[in-house]
C-alpha cells in the first residue's frame, strides 16, 4: 500500500463543525484522500462503525482510512503512537507519530511517520518547542521514511513551506475539523501542496529554464521530496451517525520517477 501523502486529515468528532462525516465528505470534495480516524475514546463497537462510513465515503475516490492504534478495525491501515507498540504489526501500512530524532531512529518497518509540531498547536500544546520549517528538514534528511509534517499546519504558506523542506504530505486537524467550509479549506490546501511541487520556470542567459524539484528514493523505494540541489531540465513547447459523528465524496497524483 502506498504510503499516504499530499494532505491527510486526522479527526476530532469533538471540534468538527458540522458533524464528523460531513467535515470529511467535504474535505474528500475538496481532494483529499487520506483519513486518521483518531476518537479513541469511542467503545470499539462505535469506531467500528465510524470507520465503515469513513471508509464508504473515501471509497468512492479511491482514499484510504487509516486508523490511529494497533486495531485496523477491519483494514489493513494502522497510525501508532510514539509509544508502541515495538516491534509494529504487521499490516499493508503502518504508520508512527514522532516528534524529535531519537523517536525516528527507532522506526524499523514502519511504511511512514509523522512528526510534530512544526508550528505550535492548539491541539496538543504540550508539545514542542516547534520544530519550524528548517528543523522539519533536517529530520527529512536524517529520516530513511517518507515523513508528514504536523502540527500547526493551517495555510497554504505553511504546507509550501513543509513541503520545500521535503515531507511529502501535511497532516491537519484543525484547519479542517473547524472550518465553515471543509471542502473550499481542503482545495486551498491540497492546491498548495501541488502547486509547491510544480516545476519552477527560471530565466537564465540562455533562455528559459526548467528546474523541478529533486525526487529521492527511500530504503522503501518510496519518493521523497527535496527542493535542495535543483536539477535543470529544458522545457518542452507549449510547456445513523448523529451518536457516532453528528452528519459528496473528490488520489492527489503522487511522485512516481525514481532517482536514476
Amino acid at each position: 500500500m502506498t504510503p499516504p501523502s499530499g494532505v491527510v486529515v486526522l479527526t476530532d468528532r469533538l471540534v468538527a463543525r458540522c458533524g464528523l462525516d460531513r467535515v470529511v465528505a467535504g474535505a474528500v470534495a475538496g481532494g483529499v484522500r487520506w483519513v486518521v480516524l483518531r476518537e479513541k475514546d469511542l467503545p470499539r463497537a462505535e469506531r467500528v462503525a465510524l470507520a465503515a462510513d469513513l471508509r464508504a465515503i473515501l471509497a468512492d475516490v479511491g482514499g484510504t482510512l487509516i486508523v490511529a492504534g494497533p486495531d485496523p478495525l477491519g483494514g489493513d491501515a494502522v497510525h501508532l503512537p510514539a509509544a508502541g507498540p515495538y516491534p509494529p504489526p504487521a499490516h499493508d501500512l503502518v504508520g508512527r507519530s514522532c516528534h524529535h530524532q531519537p523517536e525516528l531512529d527507532r522506526l524499523t518497518t514502519e511504511d511512514y511517520a509523522t512528526i510534530s509540531p512544526v508550528w505550535p498547536t492548539k491541539t496538543k500544546p504540550g508539545y514542542g518547542p516547534p520544530l519550524g520549517p528548517d528543523g522539519l528538514r533536517k529530520l527529512v534528511e536524517a529520516t530513511p521514511v517518507p515523513l508528514l509534517a504536523l502540527g500547526g499546519v493551517e495555510t497554504p504558506e505553511q504546507v509550501t513551506a513543509c513541503v520545500k523542506a521535503g515531507a511529502v504530505g501535511v497532516a491537519v486537524l484543525g484547519a479542517l475539523m473547524r472550518a465553515e467550509d471543509p471542502t473550499e479549506a481542503a482545495a486551498t490546501l491540497t492546491s498548495a501542496f501541488h502547486e509547491a511541487l510544480t516545476p519552477v520556470l527560471t530565466q537564465t542567459r540562455r533562455g528559459v529554464t526548467q528546474v523541478s524539484p529533486v525526487l529521492t528514493q527511500t530504503r522503501r523505494g518510496v519518493i521523497q521530496v527535496s527542493t535542495s540541489g535543483l536539477r535543470p531540465t529544458v522545457p518542452t513547447q507549449g510547456s445513523s451517525l448523529t451518536a457516532r459523528s453528528g452528519h459528496g465524496r473528490p488520489q492527489p497524483p503522487t511522485a512516481t520517477r525514481e532517482e536514476p
